[in-house]
């Protein structure tokens, strides 16, 4: 007899019965029937695959990788290698962890609510910051949010953007602002450092009067934005809040950004512990500076608190602020973002508990060090760096004629670089971005070096 709970038995028939619709269609009919597909989706192998059928074109896809296992890749553009420790692993796959959702009942979900104190606690420590939410889906939407604040705090409606913030980022902060009357107006970078064009920065927001200006620190280009006091002068002298896009785990050697002045920080947990996941799940970081408290009613998201019962004998977690359209009307919400990245930020406090500040510095003087070692090899090697004058961390663009051919020929050698930045900036059509962590070892670095020469029959003497 099947059994109500079984999905391929009565029990859809009979739930449609209950509905009045006969066919599962009928639920999506208020898609306009032209929008709707007349044909199989063309994707895949054209046909559907059993998991075993899956499994082995799997494997016999991942045997042609047999390359890619030599090398840790020097990938960049955003999403960077970074070891994630067994620890953070574990604790975040138990049961109480993985499993669980919003902690809309935080009486019988402390644990949850707890970890996400801590969350909040320690990313507020690492960026200088009052207060840091749990969280957003991640980096670019939490800097989209961060620019929508911004307008609702100041009530102005432009903002300006560093052009040297990562391009995707740029595009989601566009895609959010546009539709809602927000116009985003770039600023350009120094030909010479890759930082941000102070002049022009200063000229664009004295004749707009911004909402609020927006840096990522290191940039696309790997460079440290060196004059953050400077760029928050300019900003707060037209009444307009500072954003600062700066990735955790630069944490351990960078001056925190609140400290220099940023209003609001953001960035994604992707560096500390959750992994590349071919590409996600992360969570986005959103925290404020908030003296005056004019930001904290507009922050996105939920907030975790700390509180005492009646008698003063017990204190528990409990979430202090909602601002999501499920929580409030909706008119009246901060984000109709409906979930967020828990598990994420979970894994992010289980990995800062881990490390501590001194594991932190620690890997900020390695990825410092491999940087410098990166530039060193690679311009002996006869690549060009792209910005002589800039101050490279993780990340660096080097210039080459032949850089396309060059990353192509250290794919057929298993080792991958990039991505090529022509597709986002046509005037550095022959530059490159290579990325060093500190999975990559001396021997890595030197490895990359002498294909490199090889490849541009350069000799080692």
């Amino acid at each position: 007899m099947p059994h109500p709970w079984m999905p391929n038995s009565y029990i859809k028939e009979k739930l449609m019965k209950e509905l009045g619709v006969s066919s599962l269609l009928e639920l999506f009919n208020d898609v306009p029937e032209e929008l709707l597909l007349s044909r199989n989706l063309r994707v895949g192998y054209g046909r559907p695959l059993t998991e075993y059928q899956l499994t082995r074109l799997f494997n016999e896809l991942m045997e042609k990788n047999a390359y890619a296992y030599k090398l840790p890749p020097f990938l960049g553009g955003g999403v960077c290698l970074h070891h994630v420790p067994a620890t953070v692993k574990h604790v975040a796959g138990r049961s109480e962890f993985y499993t669980a959702y919003t902690p809309y009942q935080p009486e019988v979900a402390q644990g949850l609510t707890q970890a996400l104190f801590e969350y909040q606690s320690l990313v507020a420590d690492l960026y200088g910051v009052d207060v840091v939410n749990a969280s957003m889906y991640n980096g670019s939407a939490a800097a989209a949010e961060a620019v929508r604040l911004a307008v609702r705090v100041t009530r102005r409606s432009p903002v300006v953007l560093s052009r040297s913030t990562h391009p995707e980022i740029a595009d989601v902060v566009r895609t959010w602002s546009e539709p809602v009357g927000i116009t985003v107006n770039v600023v350009g970078y120094d030909g010479e450092t890759g930082r941000i064009d102070l002049g022009e920065l200063e000229d664009r927001v004295r004749k707009l009067q911004p909402a609020a200006v927006l840096v990522q620190t290191p940039n696309f280009f790997g460079v440290i934005e060196q004059d953050l006091a400077e760029i928050s002068r300019i900003a707060h002298d037209s009444g307009s809040l500072l954003i600062v896009y700066e990735d955790p785990i630069f944490a351990g050697i960078l001056e925190a950004p609140g400290s220099l002045g940023a209003d609001v920080v953001v960035g994604d947990t992707s560096s500390v512990g959750s992994g590349i996941n071919f590409g996600g799940p992360t969570a986005g970081i959103l925290g404020i500076r908030d003296p005056e408290g004019r930001l904290l009613r507009q922050l996105p998201g939920r907030l975790i608190g700390y509180t005492k019962t009646v008698d003063g004998e017990e204190g528990g977690y409990i979430m202090i602020l909602q601002t999501r359209e499920q929580h409030i009307r909706r008119e009246r919400a901060t984000s109709n973002i409906t979930t967020n990245s828990s598990l994420e930020a979970v894994r992010a406090a289980v990995y800062l508990s881990l490390l501590g500040s001194e594991g932190l510095r620690k890997i900020g003087e390695a990825l410092a060090g491999r940087t410098e070692f990166l530039i060193e090899r690679l311009v002996s090697a006869g690549l060009e760096l792209a910005f002589e004058k800039g101050v490279h961390l993780r990340e660096v663009l080097f210039r080459h004629p032949r850089i396309g051919e060059l990353r192509g020929f250290l794919k057929t050698r298993g080792v991958y670089i990039g991505p090529l930045v022509g597709r986002f900036y046509p005037e550095l059509r022959d530059c490159g971005l290579v990325c060093v962590t500190e999975v990559h070892s001396r021997e890595d670095i030197e490895t990359l070096s002498s294909l490199v020469r090889e490849f541009l029959g350069v000799s080692t003497s």
